[in-house]
This record gives structure tokens, sequence and C-alpha cells, in this order.
């Protein structure tokens, strides 16, 4: 076997068995290992199979990282980089490139993030008209889509499994801006709230601070603050969960009539738990699945899958049959199984038979089966039947309501003189700026303007208000708020 070096491979050579095959050229190509072929259709090869696997794992972290960049790992694999703005991204894209990892970086076009929200219905349309009933009718006819779900003229959704064993109603209500900002503000302290409650379920004994339990009530206390009048009566209460990764700008509400469950709030009370009679105890076996479609349907809005932001979800009905419950399945399965024992024995009997009557024997046995044991054969098992239906009993329940898109807001914070104040109010005004206020330094000729800014329209706005005034205006822009888009979703 001959050395071969790259430079001096020009032509395809043929080789007998147990030799080496050079190819040049490939190096921009091929990475590790790859499959060569004439033929597209060809199927690759199986990458090579090291014997030495990497087993040795050790955490890194900068010495100086950057405070207000982020890295994230998204669920498609993508590695995101999260910064304060434009020009704090290109600083950090820069360092990648020339002075860290010294490498090429293909960077996509930046994700603007949005959120999903319902408002209250509208009296008038955009040229003062009444609507009367007509949001009312499509609502109704919408519903008339599918046979297991219904929604009503109050936007009322009832949804019912596929195997017709349990039924849900869920409304979707807009939450007030107030209980949305604190929420949002409080995300942290959701956290804490949710593992102590998981600590408590599973019987683990977990010492808490006094300072941690004054700022739940305190956080307690606030949202029945916030939370007044008749339709909010005793809502905190009945808070079922958060949303979305159970700490979220969203709340799952219990109104369902005479159904008891654990509060959110558990972990402030001390003593005994209340009794439950079997119904309730059975039926909270299902809890984690609305629960879970809860999470799912805020975590991904139906307009644009984007997480869901002010709403409370409120389920007002939830029915599961008998057949549904754990103990009658576990029944139902005991049956199926002493049936099948007990036939087994007469196998070879029936076979015989059923080569004679074959399409009338099969008839009968089919017939005389359970219908719950046959539901058990082609649909899923109920608790993940349940979170499906959940999830989009949320999803129409919210499309029933007015619904709109929530934009990531700046707040911008303009220095400019008397000269080119107009050119900086034309440049806000054309990337659908909105100025709050303005004042004059004292002491100076400057102007210091303070506005608001989408972010979706604030790439190269710098740059653009630079040159438009010729250098005598530079604006900041931090994050400030999200804010409800004006047009309308159809």
């Amino acid at each position: 076997m001959g050395h071969f070096h790259p430079h001096s491979v020009s032509s395809l050579v043929v080789f007998d068995d147990r030799t080496v095959q050079c190819i040049g050229g490939l190096e921009e190509c091929v990475l590790k290992s790859a499959t060569l072929s004439t033929s597209p259709a060809c199927p690759p090869f199986i990458p090579l199979n090291f014997e030495a696997t990497p087993i040795v794992r050790v955490a890194i972290e900068p010495k100086h990282p950057n405070p207000c960049a982020e890295v994230l790992i998204q669920e498609t694999g993508e590695h995101v980089l999260v910064t304060a703005g434009e020009v704090h991204l290109q600083r950090c894209l820069d360092d990648l490139r020339d002075r860290f990892a010294k490498i090429e970086i293909s960077a996509s076009k930046p994700i603007i993030p949005f959120r999903e929200t319902v408002v209250r219905p509208p009296k008038v349309d955009m040229v003062n008209e009444d609507l009367g009933r007509q949001q009312k009718i499509a609502i109704i006819h919408q519903g008339r889509s599918s046979d297991t779900l219904h929604v009503d003229s109050s936007g009322l959704v009832t949804l019912t499994t596929p195997n017709r064993l349990a039924t849900v109603s869920v409304r979707a209500i807009p939450l007030p801006q107030e209980v949305t900002n604190l929420l949002e503000s409080s995300t942290e302290l959701i956290r804490t709230l949710e593992q102590l409650n998981i600590s408590l379920r599973e019987g683990k004994s977990l010492e808490v601070s006094l300072r941690t339990l004054e700022a739940i009530a305190g956080f307690k206390a606030q949202l029945e603050s916030l939370l007044q009048g008749r339709k909010w009566r005793n809502t905190v209460e009945h808070i079922w969960s958060f949303g979305p990764r159970r700490y979220g700008p969203n709340i799952l509400l219990n109104s369902v009539e005479g159904y008891q469950r654990p509060s959110v709030w558990q972990c402030l009370v001390r003593g005994d738990k209340a009794g439950e009679d079997e119904t309730q105890a059975v039926i909270r076996d299902f809890d984690n699945s609305i629960i879970s479609g809860f999470q799912l349907a805020t975590l991904s809005g139906p307009m644009c899958e984007e997480p869901l932001m002010g709403v409370c979800f409120s389920v007002e009905r939830w029915d599961i049959q008998s057949s549904a419950l754990p103990q009658h399945q576990d029944s139902l399965e005991e049956n199926s199984l002493s049936h099948d024992a007990s036939t087994d024995s007469k196998v070879e009997e029936s076979a015989k038979t059923s080569e004679q009557t074959d399409g009338t024997a099969t008839g009968p046995s089919q017939a005389r089966r359970r219908p719950e044991a046959a539901s058990a054969d082609c649909y899923e098992p109920v608790s993940g039947q349940l979170i499906a239906a959940m999830k989009e009993a949320c999803r129409h329940a919210f499309q029933a309501q007015p619904q709109r898109l929530m934009a990531a807001m700046y707040t911008c914070e303009i220095m400019a003189t008397a000269e080119v104040l107009g050119r900086v109010y034309g440049v806000l005004g054309k990337r659908e700026g909105r100025v709050l206020h303005e004042e004059m330094k004292e002491g100076t000729d400057m102007f210091i303007i303070k506005a608001v800014l989408p972010v979706a329209e604030s790439f190269g706005f710098a740059n653009e208000i630079r040159k438009r005034t010729s250098g005598l205006a530079s604006p900041q822009l931090v994050f400030s708020h999200w804010e409800v888009m004006i047009f309308v979703f159809r």
C-alpha cells in the first residue's frame, strides 16, 4: 500500500480489495464521513463507528460573561442568542467571529417575539355601528363544524373526547391588565409556589422560610385586591394552575360545581385535609390531564403558535363516565383476561368451526364484546384523550373571543436639538412609534423625547435617525412592555 498525498491525486484510480482509495477536493464538502455515488437515489452508508466514545463531561462557563446576553437551545435544536437589541446583537456576533471562537457563523434573521391574547367584545364596529348579534351568530356557526364540539352564544366551548367518555366545558376570559402585569413580574415567586405544591403532593418535608411564605401571602393578597367585581368573586381561591410552564401570565380556573381540589395556596394552610367523597378522589386522578392540556394550549396559541398572555380559562363543566375510571378499567381488563383464559382450551375446536363458517362466526363474538373494551382498543388512554380535549377546548374558547396579537415594545429616549425635532418625529411616525412626552433640558437647547417603539420596527432605527438628523439625535432603546396591536385578526 503506497502513500498518497492529496495534491498528487488528479483522477479516479480503481484499486483492488484491501487498499485505500484517495479522492481530493472534497474537504469543503465532507466533514467526517459521507457516501459518494453517481446516483442521487443511493442510500447513504452509516457513519463510522469509533471505539473511543466521548464519556467525560465538564461544565464550562466564560470568565467574563456578557450580563445582557443569553444562549438558549430551542426544542428544534437551534442555538439561539438573545441580546438587548440590534447593536448589542451585532457586537456579540463580531466577538464570536473575530475574538473568541474565530469561526464563521451563519446567523438567521432576528426572531421577533409576539404574544396572543383576547379582549372584551366590542359593542360597536369601526364606523360606530352597533354589532348586535352578529358575533354571536358567527360563534354558533363555528360550533357546527364537529359533532364533538359545541360553542354557545356566550363563548362557552364544550368538547367531548373521541371515546365519548369525558366532556369538558371551557370559557376564555380576558384578565385585567394590572393582573397580567403582576403575574409577569412574579414568575419566580409562582415557580417557588409550584415547587412547594409538588413537594406537598408527594409527601416530602420541605423547610420554607418565613420570608418566602410572607411573599406568597402578599402575592395572593395583591391578586385578591386586583380581581374585584361580580365575575371575579372568589377567583383567587379557585385558581387551578398558572401557565405556560406553570408560572406564566395565564390562569386556569376551577369553576366546576361541586368539585373540590387542593388549592394552589395549600402551602399557606396548615392543618388536616378536608374530607372528600370517593367520586372526587377518583376524578382527581385525571387532574393532571386537565393541567397538561392547559399548559399546551397556553404555550402556543391558535393564531401564530405564540405563547398566550393575559387569558383566564374557566373550566365550568367536567364530566367523566364511570367506565373511564381507573378501577372500572382494571375490572374490564381482569374480565378480558379471564375470558381469554377460559377460551384457550377451545381454540382448536373453534378454529375448525370457523373454517366452515368464517363469514358468520366472528360477527356475534364481536357484537358480544363490551363497548368499553372495544373503545379501549381503538382509542388512546383516557388521560391522553383528556389532555388533547382540554387543549383543543382552550384553543376554541380562545377563538370564540375577540383575539389580538401583542407586540414587544421598546421605550425610546432621544436627545435632539430644536433644529432636528421635526425629523425625529418623522422617523418615529414612519416606524409606528408613539411619542409620550418631551421636555427641554434646562440651560441647553437639547430636547429629551420619550416614546414607545415596536421591537419589530426597531431594526435600523438608530442608523436612520442619525442619518436624518446628521448625528444631532441619539436614541436609547430599552424593552418596556407588551402592547395589544390595534388591527383585528380574522
